[in-house]
């Protein structure tokens, strides 16, 4: 088992201090609040896309599916999308209907019900462009991997402040802002980041980290 980058640091120890603001702490407190129950998803929709984010990143922290639903409940998008895709709420519904598809024609199960091998078969055909059939109203598999799955769940899984412990990201630079911008160089409220030998030193500074 490695051992954590930045040990003793919680990203958390920075709310109410000078580094973030109230609007920082309310999206903050959103995403730790996300329903666990599914709001955008039907019942078959959100338990492929539980076993989706399981196989995209594996971990039991941050509730991945629970974020991609509230992202699509709140109507918010990127701004941008590629013309080639539909927009993203049916992007997904289409896509999780015919990895379910897909899946009963192969295994005889939908999507959730295989084992973890055979989802990851599954997962490795749609990101080479395999999966092609009726039910992705041809929309082309490999780039909904590349731009929804990919963007999505990773993205998921990166605004949540258990994965900005994990790699020493102090939270949106809003108020206090970043000042030392230069290469081996932080600011007092980042995190240390440990190098060998020297674990106990970084845990020791982590732990003051406001």
């Amino acid at each position: 088992m490695s051992l954590p980058r930045y040990p003793g640091y919680d990203v958390m120890s920075k709310r109410d201090t000078p580094s973030w603001d109230a609007k920082t702490r309310e999206v903050v407190e959103q995403r730790l609040n996300a329903p666990r129950e599914p709001r955008f998803f039907d019942a078959a929709q959100w338990r492929a896309a539980c076993a989706l984010c399981a196989c995209i990143v594996p971990q039991e922290t941050v509730p991945l599916a629970a974020l991609l639903d509230e992202k699509l409940v709140s109507g918010i998008g990127d701004g941008y999308r590629d013309a080639r895709l539909p927009a993203m709420p049916d992007a997904w519904r289409i896509s999780l209907a015919a990895l379910d598809a897909e899946s009963e024609a192969r295994h005889g199960l939908p999507f959730a019900s295989i084992d973890h091998d055979a989802r990851i078969a599954l997962i490795k055909n749609m990101q080479d462009g395999e999966l092609n059939g009726e039910a992705w109203q041809g929309m082309p598999s490999a780039l909904f991997f590349s731009k929804r799955v990919l963007h999505d769940i990773c993205g998921a899984y990166y605004s949540h402040p258990q994965a900005w412990s994990e790699i020493g990201f102090g939270g949106p630079a809003n108020p206090r802002g970043y000042v030392r911008m230069y290469f081996g160089r932080r600011d007092p409220w980042e995190a240390a980041e440990a190098t060998p030998g020297h674990e106990a030193q970084a845990e020791k500074e982590n732990r003051r980290v406001r």
